[in-house]
């Protein structure tokens, strides 16, 4: 491509792709991508780009080509890779000049030269490094920060290469420039500072913009770019000029407006230098040590002490208390328990954290997290009256841990507690006896130390076990205050319900639960919102516990499910629906089919639920999770859902539907469950098959699901069901067998093998394409055991239900393998008796024996030659299911079955299923022709 007569070209085609008609976009796109394996197309781009007069959406465009240019053909391996010299050509044009003025298309650059540098930096690209570090020293503010841009993601992109080569450049390019980063980082630092301090904004915001970047570098280069940086004495230097920097940084706050630009600028500073310490001590604990005492005294008094009061931000806070919970509970830092195993590092670190928490420091770190960080704020308190659901949905904290200061004090508060149990208990429990009673309503200060000393005492459970006597706790006073209807005492309702939800799988008597289920009946009908959401996670959590009994709940289930509905109803925000929902799904679970009387109501109501939600896929998989309980719960009754439930199940599983992303898994077990108690098999329900055949080409980890349903239409109605879908079937078996794994092989010839128990006669014919390669698969020793038994289950059905057809296809295997059928037959007959023990399961076993058997009358003389063989592992089947008669003394074959019974259910077993039913008869017959 020629560069003179191409630029104009390629600058029209660019400017084309820009524009918002299709008409013209889509043609510019498809010309684009031809030229992008032509060469000189990039030097083309860089020209344009590179070019300030231009639009700035075309350069933009021309950058961002560029930079996909470079990940699939910068690679001299990659097809159609550019050629060695275009490539020099663009490496000295891409650092000729950092005077982008445009910041978007700025960072785009410093991206993709950094792209470049991760494949040709140093060897290919020397003159990088050395360029960037002159350019960030120069005068010109715009140069200087382009340069130092790029500087900042060329280091953290050699930085996140791992080969072990690669590992040895970066260390060498950091022992290489670290001085001089620290260098540049102080003296922006220093300029930044002298400027705050003079009040000269716009100065001071762009010094801050290049400590900002140049302390990114450093981050880069001194948790990544040593081995063992204590060995360092700039490193270290570094580090613990860090708590120096924080400190002046946090002060210079105070004289910053919190609407400043440069406030916002400065707080993410602050966070980075606290980014330094953390993945420094994650990435060197040992190299931390010396470290530990100045991060702890640091972070305790800014977070702990009055210190902090006036300059610390809610950001900064969670960083320091992050520090403080990796130092606490780094297992570098923990001795082993025999102290002659430990290393001399860890014996030092945990001797200065022993030295640091003495009883003072942990007991002022406990009260201050409890009555201080624990407490309810003004703004929660304002959110719980006007969005009382947003308030329970901020509570749960999500994704929010890692970040969001409430879930990071309360993680602090369990890491702190179990690390240092015996001397905070006695503390903890101070508190907690301070407050016996029921608190004034009209003290709201003391409403709220009582909410967050129970916080602590929930959190803290499982370290409390022995100190608490939690069930007389329950009855002598939390159970009253749950009784106090107030609503100025609401808080204390909400945190007891919540606090015995954390107590009741660690001690809880089970004599005490009629009294709980009588607490939450009466919380669920509270006059407010928050508390009956949080009565319903506790019900959760109750009906989930080992030893929740059946027996105590039922008196309270139709009034609980009632309620339960109810809330389910008011709730509006899609997570709670979804979280009530849950809990319906729970106690259905758990009741099973005690709960068919009271869902008449919940039956009724999600039809409208499902049609509300079909934006909020989430919501949807919670109602697909209630259904499958239901459908459990109801049994055969089931099918009077299909009106509604048969066109869910159709949307969840169909591949060609966008929400089948977040639905498939769930529907595929609804699917699964329906079928399984279903009384019959309708023709809407043979419908919904249609969507397997796209379900067995992803071949995903639903696999397992869609070989259990397919089971399910066998066992249910397999003539019809394989009359409509056995060619499709077998097509795709046929296709699936080729590219699964080994474990789901054996999967899919369980499922003919159930065809040909349930269908002997239609079977064969049905899978023939199939039957070939289990033939190979055995005359060629299969070597995984549970292949060669499925293969070996699956042949024993054909041969002794079905020998017209096993002799059919003898003759097809001889003509295929261009081998004598009587050599055919031997081969399979010897492989057969050898791998007999590969066969576990007793009835697959004496179906093998007596496939065997029945060759015997031939008088083949191949066959008689195998008599001993076969014998021998015919008495060994027999041997296996023969068990003495202790009435008579005889032995009779222990599969069996005198008469077709129902299966006996004990009150702690779930009944069986309808399809539970069906095999049971299935094997009732079959067994019984064997």
């Amino acid at each position: 491509m020629d560069l003179n007569s191409a630029s104009t070209i390629v600058l029209q085609v660019l400017t084309q792709a820009t524009s918002q008609d299709t008409a013209v976009l889509k043609p510019a796109e498809e010309q684009l991508k031809q030229w992008e394996t032509q060469p000189g197309f990039y030097s083309v781009l860089l020209n344009i780009f590179t070019n300030h007069t231009l639009d700035v959406n075309v350069r933009w465009l021309a950058v961002l080509y560029f930079k996909n240019g470079i990940d699939r053909y910068w690679r001299r391996v990659a097809p159609h890779a550019l050629s060695e010299e275009e490539k020099t050509t663009l490496r000295a044009g891409l650092i000729a000049n950092f005077n982008e003025p445009v910041n978007q298309i700025a960072t785009q650059i410093s991206v993709l030269i950094a792209k470049v540098a991760r494949v040709d930096c140093p060897r290919q690209w020397p003159e990088l490094i050395p360029t960037l570090l002159e350019s960030v020293k120069v005068q010109d503010d715009l140069r200087q920060h382009r340069a130092l841009l790029t500087f900042y993601h060329v280091t953290k992109t050699l930085a996140s290469k791992r080969l072990a080569a690669d590992r040895k450049l970066f260390y060498d390019l950091a022992s290489g420039i670290y001085s001089f980063a620290c260098s540049l980082w102080n003296h922006h630092t220093d300029t930044f500072l002298q400027q705050a301090c003079r009040g000269d904004e716009a100065a001071a915001t762009n010094s801050l913009e290049r400590t900002l970047l140049s302390l990114k570098v450093l981050r880069k280069l001194t948790v990544h770019g040593f081995v063992e940086p204590h060995r360092s004495a700039e490193v270290m230097g570094f580090l613990h000029a860090v708590f120096e920097r924080l400190k002046q940084f946090l002060e210079c706050s105070r004289s910053i407006r919190a609407e400043n630009v440069c406030r916002d600028r400065l707080e993410k500073t602050i966070i980075l230098f606290t980014k330094v310490l953390l993945d420094f001590l994650d990435q060197h604990p040992f190299s931390f040590t010396s470290l530990i005492q100045r991060s702890l005294e640091f972070a305790v008094s800014y977070v702990f002490t009055e210190a902090g009061e006036g300059v610390v931000f809610e950001r900064f806070i969670v960083q320091c208390m992050n520090l403080i919970k990796m130092i606490v509970k780094n297992y570098a830092y923990k001795p082993s328990k025999y102290i002659e195993d430990s290393s001399p590092e860890t014996l030092e670190a945990h001797k200065i954290k022993t030295a640091f928490f003495t009883y003072p420091t942990l007991m002022e770190i406990c009260r201050r997290l409890v009555t201080h960080y624990f407490l309810l704020t003004e703004e929660e308190l304002t959110m719980w009256e006007e969005d009382p659901e947003g308030f329970t949905v901020e509570e749960t904290g999500g994704d929010s841990w890692k970040y969001s200061l409430r879930p990071c004090t309360e993680v602090l508060f369990i890491d702190i507690f179990h690390e240092y149990n015996q001397t905070l208990t006695p503390v903890l429990l101070e508190m907690v006896h301070s407050l016996q009673g029921t608190t004034n309503m009209e003290d709201t200060s003391a409403i709220l130390i009582k909410d967050a000393v129970y916080n602590a005492v929930g959190l803290a459970a499982y370290e409390l076990f022995d100190s608490v006597d939690f069930d007389q706790w329950f009855k002598n006073q939390l159970l009253a205050e749950l009784q106090v209807s107030h609503n100025r005492y609401k808080p204390i309702r909400r945190r007891v319900i919540w606090l015995i939800g954390q107590w009741i799988s660690v001690k809880f008597k089970s004599d005490l639960r009629p009294m709980l289920y009588e607490a939450i009946r009466n919380l669920l009908q509270d006059q407010d919102l928050v508390v009956r959401i949080e009565t319903a996670t506790t019900l959760k959590l109750t009906v989930d516990d080992f030893e929740f009994r059946t027996d105590q709940f039922l008196p309270y289930l139709e009034s609980m499910f009632t309620l339960l509905f109810q809330l389910l109803q008011e709730v509006t925000e899609c997570d709670t629906k979804m979280h009530v929902l849950h809990v319906l799904s729970c106690v259905n679970e758990r009741v099973n089919v005690q709960i068919r009387p009271y869902v008449g109501c919940l039956v009724q109501y999600l039809p409208l639920l499902w049609k509300q939600s079909e934006e909020h896929n989430m919501l949807r998989c919670a109602i697909l999770t209630t259904l499958i309980h239901l459908v459990q719960g109801l049994g055969a009754d089931s099918k009077n859902l299909y009106p509604f439930l048969l066109p869910v199940i159709q949307l969840s599983t169909d591949v060609s539907q966008p929400p089948h992303v977040y639905l498939l898994e769930d529907g595929l077990e609804l699917w699964l469950v329906t079928l399984e108690n279903s009384p019959c098999l309708t023709p809407e329900l043979l419908r919904i098959f249609q969507n397997m055949s796209a379900l067995l080409e992803l071949s995903s980890e639903n696999l397992k699901n869609c070989f259990k349903i397919i089971n399910a239409y066998i066992f249910l109605s397999s003539t019809e069901f394989l009359q409509m879908y056995a060619v499709d079937l077998c097509r795709s078996f046929c296709e699936l067998l080729k590219d699964i794994t080994t474990e789901g092989q054996v999967q899919a010839l369980k499922v003919v093998e159930n065809v040909l128990k349930v269908n002997p006669v239609l079977g064969p014919q049905m899978f023939q394409p199939l039957l070939p390669s289990v033939f190979k698969g055995i005359i060629d020793g299969e070597r995984y055991p549970m292949l060669m038994s499925t293969y070996l289950g699956v042949m024993g059905r054909v041969l002794l239900q079905n020998t017209s057809f096993f002799s059919l296809l003898l003759n097809q295997m001889a003509c295929e393998l261009g081998q004598e059928l009587d050599q055919i037959l031997g081969s399979m007959i010897e492989m057969w008796v050898d791998r007999m023990d590969n066969i576990t399961q007793p009835e697959r076993r004496k179906l093998s024996a007596l496939a065997l058997l029945s060759l015997l009358p031939s008088l083949n003389g191949v066959i008689q030659d195998k008599f001993c063989g076969i014998i021998h592992v015919t008495l060994e089947g027999l041997y296996d299911v023969m068990t003495e008669d202790p009435e008579t003394g005889t032995y009779k074959d222990c599969m069996l079955m005198s008469h077709f019974e129902e299966p006996k259910v004990t009150e702690d077993e779930e009944p069986p299923t309808e399809q539970d039913k069906r095999k049971k008869m299935v094997s009732f017959r079959s067994v019984n022709q064997l």
